[in-house]
């Protein structure tokens, strides 16, 4: 080997190992940098006939697609469960637990303990005064809890507009990578650095949106949701957020744009095309997935459930079941007097035709864009729902329309009705018929009483018409005024009655101990669907529990995701990230190899300065 060769070999070698320390340096200076990938010098072994050399082949960067993909989707998975237990917690904090003090159950119990109380002693005036301080510690905690769920979901409003505008912000920045990493004139070490910064902005989109990514030859991204929404191509998707404002119980999604009243996520695409994401669902997981889930469905449905608890104590207390009068035929059958029936009213009757039996409910309905009404509810009931504002009259002839010839209605006179079978035909019978209204006098119209009312001291009837009376009503829910003025009412329920008399704090008491209810909405549970069922405090421990049951699944899937991070974290750790015992072991390897090279420029420079004396 030549003088000359072997310095050119001494000299490519120190230029590698000078490259090196270089890469080495940037390691060290960056080992606690999030996001940074370690780098390597790429070498390249030469052959020839008169000698071996080395030659660098530009700096690797650690780097695993299929590594990458499931971080994106696991940091995506964790800012759902992460937010969404956020979240919860504060609703287990705001509903407590079974026994505490504040919890709804325990002041549901304490008020109904005091109605037992009255029962004993109705002509005492510190037992009547507790009956109605319980009963307002009972609203109080209804409306507080109904403030408190609609701050959390104006909470998330705000987020939302936050985390959109975050997103539309990332989704540029990456857009600006990419065009830059397709144009390779970009020095080596300038283009680590973006590809750095582009898995870090990757894995902050993914953590607001469920991510799928797709690495190009020219190391540029695309992204797209799991629904197929594009994020990210030949140009940047814009999300614009439109806020509702303060929400209230009345603030729902709807995918009519005239019905809804919370705010609205438009995309638009590189083409101009606009996409309504929330209607789409095209965003499943992330953080903006958990703000949208948690602000639509989860605190909905808490919100639902409280009203239903609020609809089922308000109409324990105020329900009038009012029995038919018998009609000895043939035909046979019954009648009712339907005066007193205000919108959301009831009256139900059963008949069997051909020994099958029919149940069937009729809701007073005034708001024609209600109507038609007609389903089954959970109970196997089929539900009807009818105007009554032009008279009975009309009733009786939509009743005749729609049920057929088996049972035949009338309306003999004023607001009575009369059902009644086929007579001698047979095959049909009508086997009872009894209406449900609710009290608005708090003396004179029997035992009910309206102890807990609307806005304006109104009754609850559950009224379908405009907004439905029952959205929100938890909120809404009052002591009846005339009962605050003088707690003698929860016993005399006519102004002859005798403070002894125990017999309206019985009713009371029993009406709201047996009285049971339905839920007519379901609530997603794990194992299906899920309705309130049963009495005021069964409803209440139905709903700690499923809550409960909410929080704690959450709280293990959150679990879940974060050892799963950890775990993705510890083999980036591993694949990328900066070793410094083992750079500083590469250091002295880099340093000897220096040092050898430098020993051969310095032997050929003694030799050539040798034949230069000769």
């Amino acid at each position: 080997m030549g003088l000359s060769i072997s310095l050119s070999n001494a000299l490519s070698g120190m230029n590698s190992t000078q490259k090196g320390l270089e890469i080495l340096s940037n390691n060290v200076s960056n080992a606690g940098t999030p996001g940074y990938h370690r780098q390597t010098l790429g070498l390249i072994d030469k052959n020839t006939i008169q000698s071996s050399f080395v030659n660098s082949a530009g700096v690797k960067r650690a780097f695993i697609a299929s590594l990458q993909k499931q971080y994106s989707v696991t940091i995506s998975s964790l800012g759902y469960s992460d937010l969404r237990a956020t979240y919860l917690a504060q609703i287990e904090q705001l509903l407590g637990k079974p026994g505490d003090v504040a919890a709804l159950s325990t002041v549901y119990q304490n008020f109904e303990n005091s109605l037992q109380t009255l029962v004993t002693s109705p002509d005492d005036y510190a037992t009547r005064a507790n009956v109605v301080s319980n009963a307002q510690n009972l609203v109080e905690t209804l409306n507080r809890l109904t403030k408190e769920i609609q701050t959390l979901r104006t909470d998330s409003e705000t987020q939302l507009a936050d985390n959109v505008n975050n997103l539309n912000k990332m989704l540029s920045s990456l857009a600006d990578i990419n065009n830059k990493l397709r144009d390779f004139s970009v020095q080596d070490s300038a283009r680590l650095a973006l590809l750095d910064e582009r898995d870090r902005l990757v894995a902050d989109i993914s953590e607001l949106v469920d991510v799928r990514v797709e690495y190009r030859s020219n190391d540029s991204v695309a992204l797209m949701t799991n629904a197929g929404l594009g994020l990210l191509d030949n140009g940047a998707t814009i999300f614009e957020f439109t806020s509702a404002g303060i929400l209230n119980a009345n603030s729902q999604f709807s995918v009519d744009k005239n019905k809804n009243k919370v705010g609205t996520l438009i995309a638009t695409t590189p083409s101009g095309y606009q996409i309504n994401v929330i209607e789409q669902n095209m965003i499943s997981s992330g953080r903006i997935g958990a703000l949208i889930e948690m602000r639509d469905i989860s605190l909905v449905e808490l919100q639902g459930q409280l009203d239903d608890i609020a609809a089922s104590i308000s109409q324990a207390l105020s329900t009038i079941t009012i029995e038919g009068n018998t009609i000895s035929g043939p035909p046979d059958g019954f009648s009712a007097d339907l005066a007193n029936m205000q919108s959301g009213n009831e009256f139900t009757f059963s008949y069997s035709v051909n020994s099958q039996e029919q149940n069937v409910r009729i809701i007073r309905v005034d708001d024609n864009s209600k109507l038609p009404l007609d389903y089954v509810d959970p109970n196997g009931k089929r539900v009807i729902g009818l105007d009554f504002s032009s008279g009975i009259g009309a009733v009786v002839s939509a009743l005749n329309s729609t049920l057929g010839p088996a049972i035949t209605f009338s309306n003999p006179s004023g607001s009575i009705i009369e059902i009644v079978d086929d007579g001698l035909a047979g095959t049909s019978d009508v086997n009872s018929l009894s209406v449900k209204i609710n009290s608005n006098a708090t003396q004179g119209s029997g035992l009910a009483l309206s102890l807990f009312v609307d806005q304006g001291n109104s009754s609850f009837t559950n009224s379908l018409d405009g907004e439905e009376q029952i959205i929100g009503y938890a909120g809404r829910i009052s002591v009846n005024s005339e009962i605050l003025a003088d707690n003698e009412l929860l016993v005399k329920y006519d102004s002859s009655t005798s403070l002894g008399d125990t017999a309206r704090a019985e009713f009371l008491l029993n009406s709201l101990e047996n009285m049971s209810f339905l839920s007519t909405k379901t609530s997603s549970a794990n194992n299906g669907t899920f309705r309130l069922n049963g009495t005021a405090g069964e409803m209440i421990t139905q709903m700690m529990s499923y809550q409960g049951s909410n929080i704690s699944a959450a709280y293990s899937t959150n679990q879940t995701n974060q050892l799963s991070m950890d775990a993705v974290n510890l083999r980036i750790k591993d694949e990328y990230g900066v070793n410094i015992d083992e750079e500083m072991a590469r250091l002295m390897e880099l340093q000897n190899a220096y040092a050898a090279s430098a020993r051969i420029v310095s032997v050929v420079q003694e030799l050539l300065d040798s034949l230069m004396r000769i």
